[in-house]
Protein backbone atom coordinates (compact mmCIF):
# COMPACT_ATOMS: atom_id res chain seq x y z
CA UNK A 1 0.00 0.00 0.00
CA UNK A 2 1.47 3.47 -0.69
CA UNK A 3 1.39 5.28 2.02
CA UNK A 4 2.74 8.96 3.85
CA UNK A 5 3.44 9.07 7.13
CA UNK A 6 4.86 12.66 8.95
CA UNK A 7 6.18 13.06 12.29
CA UNK A 8 8.52 15.45 14.02
CA UNK A 9 5.83 17.72 15.00
CA UNK A 10 5.69 19.45 18.20
CA UNK A 11 5.71 22.89 20.71
CA UNK A 12 8.66 24.97 19.85
CA UNK A 13 9.61 28.27 20.65
CA UNK A 14 10.11 31.07 18.55
CA UNK A 15 13.57 30.54 17.17
CA UNK A 16 13.52 27.09 17.73
CA UNK A 17 14.07 24.71 15.71
CA UNK A 18 12.26 21.37 14.18
CA UNK A 19 12.89 18.34 11.94
CA UNK A 20 10.06 17.17 10.36
CA UNK A 21 10.30 13.27 8.38
CA UNK A 22 7.32 12.07 6.10
CA UNK A 23 8.11 8.28 5.60
CA UNK A 24 6.90 6.62 2.49
CA UNK A 25 5.81 3.37 1.99
CA UNK A 26 4.73 1.24 -1.29
CA UNK A 27 7.02 3.46 -3.46
CA UNK A 28 11.12 4.73 -3.96
CA UNK A 29 11.22 8.31 -2.38
CA UNK A 30 14.06 8.47 -4.76
CA UNK A 31 12.11 8.34 -7.82
CA UNK A 32 9.51 10.34 -6.85
CA UNK A 33 9.02 14.17 -6.66
CA UNK A 34 7.92 15.00 -3.18
CA UNK A 35 6.71 17.96 -1.83
CA UNK A 36 6.30 19.76 1.94
CA UNK A 37 2.77 21.87 2.29
CA UNK A 38 1.41 23.42 5.23
CA UNK A 39 -2.28 24.30 6.47
CA UNK A 40 -3.73 26.89 8.53
CA UNK A 41 -7.07 26.47 8.17
CA UNK A 42 -7.86 30.26 8.26
CA UNK A 43 -5.21 30.33 5.32
CA UNK A 44 -5.42 27.58 3.30
CA UNK A 45 -2.80 25.37 2.05
CA UNK A 46 0.98 26.94 1.28
CA UNK A 47 3.73 25.18 -0.72
CA UNK A 48 7.32 24.91 1.08
CA UNK A 49 9.79 22.92 -0.82
CA UNK A 50 10.05 20.25 -3.40
CA UNK A 51 12.59 17.73 -4.33
CA UNK A 52 12.81 15.82 -7.33
CA UNK A 53 13.94 12.30 -8.71
CA UNK A 54 17.40 14.16 -9.72
CA UNK A 55 17.57 15.72 -6.11
CA UNK A 56 16.92 19.54 -7.28
CA UNK A 57 15.24 21.03 -4.49
CA UNK A 58 13.47 24.46 -5.16
CA UNK A 59 12.06 26.31 -2.19
CA UNK A 60 9.07 29.40 -1.41
CA UNK A 61 10.01 32.59 -0.42
CA UNK A 62 8.68 32.02 3.26
CA UNK A 63 11.10 28.68 3.15
CA UNK A 64 13.90 29.97 1.75
CA UNK A 65 16.94 30.21 3.60
CA UNK A 66 15.31 28.90 7.35
CA UNK A 67 14.01 24.97 5.85
CA UNK A 68 15.86 22.64 4.02
CA UNK A 69 13.86 19.49 2.65
CA UNK A 70 16.57 16.48 2.20
CA UNK A 71 16.12 12.78 1.38
CA UNK A 72 17.03 9.74 3.16
CA UNK A 73 17.19 6.89 0.28
CA UNK A 74 18.26 4.13 3.08
CA UNK A 75 15.25 4.68 5.00
CA UNK A 76 12.84 6.13 1.88
CA UNK A 77 12.30 9.27 4.19
CA UNK A 78 12.04 12.97 2.56
CA UNK A 79 12.84 15.30 5.68
CA UNK A 80 12.10 18.76 6.20
CA UNK A 81 14.39 20.66 8.64
CA UNK A 82 13.08 24.07 10.52
CA UNK A 83 14.67 26.66 11.97
CA UNK A 84 14.61 30.14 13.30
CA UNK A 85 10.54 29.24 13.69
CA UNK A 86 8.36 32.31 14.15
CA UNK A 87 5.04 32.14 15.37
CA UNK A 88 3.99 32.84 11.92
CA UNK A 89 5.30 29.03 11.32
CA UNK A 90 2.63 27.78 13.32
CA UNK A 91 0.43 25.12 11.21
CA UNK A 92 -0.09 21.40 10.11
CA UNK A 93 3.01 20.44 8.04
CA UNK A 94 2.28 17.55 5.66
CA UNK A 95 4.46 15.96 2.46
CA UNK A 96 2.68 14.99 -0.62
CA UNK A 97 3.68 12.72 -3.51
CA UNK A 98 3.17 13.65 -7.42
CA UNK A 99 1.56 11.40 -9.67
CA UNK A 100 3.85 9.77 -11.30
CA UNK A 101 4.10 5.75 -12.64
CA UNK A 102 4.52 4.48 -9.49
CA UNK A 103 1.68 5.79 -7.64
CA UNK A 104 -0.99 8.61 -8.05
CA UNK A 105 -0.68 11.72 -5.81
CA UNK A 106 -0.73 10.96 -2.16
CA UNK A 107 -0.12 12.88 0.89
CA UNK A 108 -0.19 12.19 4.68
CA UNK A 109 -2.29 13.17 7.45
CA UNK A 110 0.49 15.73 8.55
CA UNK A 111 1.81 17.01 11.61
CA UNK A 112 1.48 19.83 13.67
CA UNK A 113 3.69 22.68 14.21
CA UNK A 114 3.09 24.94 16.95
CA UNK A 115 5.56 27.84 18.01
CA UNK A 116 5.21 29.88 21.21
CA UNK A 117 6.25 33.52 21.34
Amino acid sequence: EVQLAETGGGLVESGGSLRLSCAASGFAVNLATMNWFRQVSEKGREWLAVINRDGVKRYSDSAEGRFTISRDNRKNTVILQLNSLTTEDTALYYCSKDADYQSAYIRGQGTQVTVSS
